[in-house]
């Protein structure tokens, strides 16, 4: 009876310290001995993804502004995302580090790997990515229950909205990130998947970085039917309404000027489908305000 308890017990710890081998979005294997339990999270995106595959407790580090849940407020910070405090994450003797590939310095993240920390490569590009990035991650912190819990929750409700603006007609949209310099998006990033969900059209699909500075002039050649504005907080930026100094804009003739707050479209996060359904809403107002033939 010692003996078979013995072996059980053998088999359960095999189980629980079995091989974890998952695929980042950089095309790299990340393999840990067994799950992790000390990771840092390099963006404030990820902390969110984090918390929402049910590995917020494995979480010991996390970049400024990870403000969301309220428990990811408490972290001890590693600096900016765009400007890591490597020492202190060294320190902090983490098990995985989740890395953001469009975001973090790759000169800083190639350091980690350099210091033995396993590094994971986050960059969800299609609303399809953010189910499948909260499955991975949980795989990693051994939270899988939770998170495809998460992930499943996501595909229905993009599911729905999906069926939901199924057919609607078309509306040209220019998404403003900022003013000072004129940033916006290119076709591959989530926030254009975002606005195709709608029914919407990215008047820079064209870009091929995820996000660029453009000319002025280009909007107004783009002649968008909508604008919508992100900014830095929960309020609407004064700058969204700078756009009135052109009368002649579709988006100004029909008062078509709409606000998201940035954290809900931004962050590729289960979050993007509450702002992914304020800008539905904003679209469908702008399609209603459009000029009938013949009036």
């Amino acid at each position: 009876m010692r003996r078979l308890l013995a072996l059980l017990l053998l088999c359960w710890l095999g189980i629980a310290r079995a091989e974890v081998v998952v695929g980042d979005d950089a095309g790299e294997s990340v393999r840990l001995p067994q799950a992790a339990r000390r990771i840092i999270s390099l963006s404030p995106h990820i902390t969110e993804l984090l918390f929402a595959a049910g590995a917020g407790e494995r979480v010991i580090a996390a970049v400024e502004y990870s403000d969301f849940p309220v428990a990811a407020k408490n972290l001890p910070r590693v600096g900016s995302y765009s400007a890591l405090d490597l020492e202190r994450i060294a320190r902090l003797r983490p098990d995985l580090a989740i890395a953001w590939g469009s975001g973090n310095p790759p000169a800083q993240v190639a350091q980690l790997a350099r210091l033995g920390i396993p590094v994971f490569v986050s960059e969800p590009k299609r609303l399809e990515d953010i189910p499948a990035t909260l499955r991975r991650l949980g795989r990693l912190a051994g939270t899988a229950a939770a998170a495809e819990a998460a992930a499943g929750s996501f595909e229905r409700r993009l599911g729905d909205l999906r069926t939901r603006h199924s057919g609607a007609r078309p509306v040209s949209v220019f998404y403003e990130i900022w003013n000072q310099p004129l940033m916006t998006v290119g076709g591959d990033h989530v926030i254009s998947a975002a606005i195709s969900l709608c029914g919407g059209r990215n008047v820079f699909a064209a870009l091929t970085q995820p996000a660029e500075a453009v000319a002025l002039e280009a909007v107004l050649r783009a002649d968008p039917e909508a604008i919508i504005a992100s900014g830095m907080g929960e309020q609407r930026p004064d700058w969204l309404d700078h756009w009135r100094r052109w009368p002649r804009l579709q988006a100004v003739k029909r008062d078509n000027l709409y606000f998201v707050p940035p954290d809900l479209l931004q962050r590729h996060t289960p979050r993007l489908l509450d702002g992914a359904e304020r800008l539905c809403a904003a679209l469908e107002v702008a399609r209603g305000r459009a000029v009938q033939p013949g009036k």
